[in-house]
């Protein structure tokens, strides 16, 4: 009588052990990157809530800080009618718009800075919007952005010079070789209630700490499903027999 008959054992074969050598660690890798990603954005959101908690202080006293990033701002003086920045391609509610970014002659320390006077529309890409400045001296309630804004190209769009400038990304070094006197290395964002604001509904920062444990469970689990098939597949049977010539 025929007799065919299969064994198991944990033989997976060198290729497979190739591909699991291969792509095993890198999976494991991936996921304990996201780990300390998401560990810096939860140091970077704790030092970001402390800063904004703390007390206004003027353009004086912040240059003291060793950080000034977040931290509330206050300041006293008046918007450069003429030297104006239109940052493209803000979208807000589904429509096209700009963000402007204006220098800002602050009193009482004599100095110069960038402050985003937050959103408007752009209905009309033929002509660019008009922006309307404060004739008066303002107090402004604004906060510290971060220096990483910085180190982007600035380009004008539309072929056309004069101001308003239509730029797509900021630049603060080519800001300041733009205009007469010299602006601070960092800018500020006006906040809610600010004299002086457009619309200020900024969006939320682009990658918190929970989606970094997200993309790291992915990655352990798609370690985990490779180590499983890799031992799925060792332990297949390899059949033998089933030879109509053996009795």
């Amino acid at each position: 009588v025929a007799m065919s008959h299969s064994v198991k054992r944990f033989a997976p074969g060198w290729p497979l052990w190739i591909f699991l050598l291969a792509f095993l660690p890198l999976l494991i890798f991936l996921g304990f990157w996201q780990l300390d990603r998401a560990d810096e954005k939860r140091q970077m959101q704790a030092q970001m809530d402390a800063n904004r908690g703390a007390v206004a202080q003027t353009l004086t006293e912040l240059q003291q800080q060793a950080d000034p990033s977040w931290r509330p701002l206050y300041l006293e003086g008046q918007f450069d009618p003429e030297h104006i920045w239109l940052l493209d391609n803000r979208i807000r509610g589904g429509q096209a718009g700009v963000e402007v970014l204006q220098v800002f002659d602050d009193q009482a320390s004599g100095q110069s800075l960038v402050i985003n006077r937050g959103w408007i529309p752009w209905p009309d890409r033929r002509q660019r919007p008009t922006v309307s400045t404060p004739e008066n001296s303002v107090q402004l309630d604004a906060e510290v952005l971060p220096s990483a804004e910085q180190g982007f190209t600035l380009g004008q769009g539309g072929g056309t010079s004069g101001w308003p400038k239509l730029i797509s990304r900021l630049d603060l070094a080519s800001m300041s070789a733009d205009v007469p006197s010299p602006v601070l290395g960092w800018s500020a964002r006006l906040k809610t209630g600010s004299q002086a604001a457009f619309k200020l509904d900024w969006p939320a920062l682009p990658m918190t700490a929970s989606k970094h444990v997200a993309y790291a469970v992915q990655w352990f689990a798609l370690a985990i499903a490779l180590l499983a098939l890799f031992i799925w597949a060792g332990f297949q049977p390899e059949h033998r027999g089933n030879n109509n010539n053996e009795q």
